[in-house]
């Protein structure tokens, strides 16, 4: 998926043939498990991905996109907040993992990255992208989020079916995969490879030219491609998970249905959506325990497929994502990892399949892992997790994915970037700490962040702040809180979707306001005063 609409039109058309169905089988909902992703390099054995000390862990994460456009590094960054509070924001929502689109035009020397807000990202201006990629990865790590890198396509002009292209041929592909993974060696914050966004299938079978799955074509099977390069890199970085999408036709061709031949005619899906033949052609390297399959599923904003108007619709998913890839998850073949799903839920059909798609890969640890399209409210086709404010969240979408959020552990502010203007600390017994950040400032207004540490031993559940802003200032705007104003008295109340600070923890709360600049003093955490 990008920004920019992709039309499916014939992919699917004439996909959904008579099958048996079966009925939705989970549908409840229960709180988020512990958080973390684990310690170390992942590696998978059967159905689970595990830590280096063997323990499961699940991925649940978002994607932020942009280095894979024009813009060549992180959209957003032209926004009034910095890429630092973009950061938080996830981790706090609960968010553990960062998937990150690129291009190979972002990785070329000379590689320029626009669209970035001076003012608010001054730290930015002048950097590659591949610099401002290592800062983010350097901050996503402290916050304890875990990233991986996916190669969306060739250039910055569109997707492709094949991996490949006249311009930019196989050999570059693995070279620019072989030089991230040499890279982003020993950190452990980096996991992994998502090898090639969306393959899929181009042309009317018998002559077809996509993407296939296990046709033994190695100019054109995916599969045979997708352990070329991964053995590629894990002779690099014997560490990183591999993690491969599916096609859309396995064929590689789009059904003529006009034919009267039904040998011509398949079953497709979604753009890297269909895994059907993995199991039969399944995906081998060199290093054991490093595949994971990586479907991508999408709603009618992206495209109206023909189940979604069937009779038994919503009962047809299940056995519609058994089908195509739910099956490697249920018969222990290999962990699955949704790269990619989304809609802007304006169809209330969309609410629903996002409901049950939700349902179906299952609560805590043991569910199956996924990375949300997308963090940036600029997708045309399913908008994002954050409005087009760049701040404030989507809470129709947060709620339904919440309960299977699996926030990180660790992590607060950069300790080398994020100075205190002005610092208020109080001792353990005092209940908290506090820091401010005045992040921007101009005439008649300013922009700062106040991160709250919880130093009590206990958890702050319910978490209130209380402040006090200097004479004549008002908020604006705030995120990652509710703010009330009565006079200069400033109340913030946690968000439903992270009610509890926990002993040790910390909240970083972001806010605009008119007037005259200042740090906010008399800071309380609940009753309990931050003390000078």
């Amino acid at each position: 998926m990008t920004q920019r609409r992709k039309v499916f039109g014939l992919l699917a058309a004439a996909v959904v043939t008579a099958s048996a169905l079966v009925t939705i089988g989970a549908t409840g909902q229960v709180a988020a498990a512990a958080g973390g992703t684990g310690a170390g390099y992942l590696h998978t054995s059967g159905n689970k991905i595990l830590d280096s000390t063997g323990a499961t862990i699940r991925l649940t994460g978002i994607n932020w996109f942009g280095m894979e456009t024009d813009n060549k590094t992180f959209h957003g960054l032209w926004s009034s907040r910095t890429w630092r509070q973009q950061l938080d924001q996830m981790a706090q929502l609960g968010y553990n993992t960062l998937r990150v689109p690129f291009s190979d035009d972002a990785l070329k020397p000379g590689a320029t990255a626009t669209g970035i807000n001076d003012y608010t990202n001054p730290d930015l201006i002048g950097l590659s992208p591949l610099q401002i990629l290592d800062k983010v990865i350097g901050y996503a790590g402290q916050k304890g989020m875990r990233v991986i890198l996916d190669r969306h396509r060739p250039t910055s002009s569109g997707q492709t079916p094949l991996w490949y292209t006249a311009g930019v041929p196989e050999s570059t592909w693995i070279n620019d995969w072989k030089t991230l993974a040499q890279r982003y060696a020993g950190n452990t914050t980096v996991i992994g490879a998502d090898l090639h966004n969306e393959p899929h299938a181009e042309g009317t079978n018998p002559a077809a030219t996509g993407a296939c799955w296990g046709c033994g074509d190695t100019a054109r099977d995916w599969r045979l491609a997708a352990e070329r390069a991964g053995n590629a890199i894990l002779g690099v970085q014997p560490n990183w998970l591999i993690f491969v999408e599916g096609v859309s036709c396995p064929s590689g061709g789009l059904s003529n249905v006009w034919d009267g031949d039904p040998s011509n005619d398949e079953d497709c899906g979604w753009w890297g959506g269909n895994l059907s033949k993995a199991g039969e052609f399944p995906v081998r390297l060199s290093v054991p325990g490093r595949v994971v399959y990586s479907p991508h599923e999408y709603a009618t904003s992206v495209y109206n497929q023909p189940w979604f108007s069937a009779p038994d619709y919503p009962a047809n998913l299940t056995a519609i994502w058994d089908k195509y890839w739910g099956y490697l998850y249920k018969q222990n073949i290999a962990p699955l990892m949704m790269g990619e799903f989304g809609t802007t839920l304006a169809n209330p059909v969309d609410k629903v399949w996002l409901e049950k798609l939700m349902a179906y890969t299952g609560t805590g640890v043991n569910g199956i892992s996924f990375t949300y399209w997308s963090w940036n409210p600029n997708s045309g086709d399913t908008g994002g997790i954050l409005n087009d404010d760049w701040t404030t969240v989507n809470q129709a979408k947060q709620s339904i994915l919440q309960p299977y959020l699996i926030p990180p552990t660790g992590g607060g502010p950069d300790p080398t970037t994020t100075t205190p203007t002005t610092t208020t600390t109080g001792g353990g017994t005092g209940g908290c700490r506090t820091a401010w950040k005045l992040d921007n400032s101009w005439q008649g207004g300013f922009q700062g962040t106040l991160t709250v540490t919880n130093t009590a031993a206990s958890a702050a559940n319910p978490w209130t702040v209380g402040f006090t802003l200097p004479a004549g200032a008002t908020i604006a705007s705030g995120w990652n809180g509710t703010f009330t104003q009565t006079g200069t008295t400033v109340t913030v109340s946690a968000p439903s979707y992270s009610p509890s600070l926990g002993a040790g923890a910390a909240v970083s709360l972001g806010f605009t306001a008119n007037g005259p600049s200042g740090a906010p003093s008399a800071v309380k955490l609940g009753a309990a005063a931050c003390t000078t």
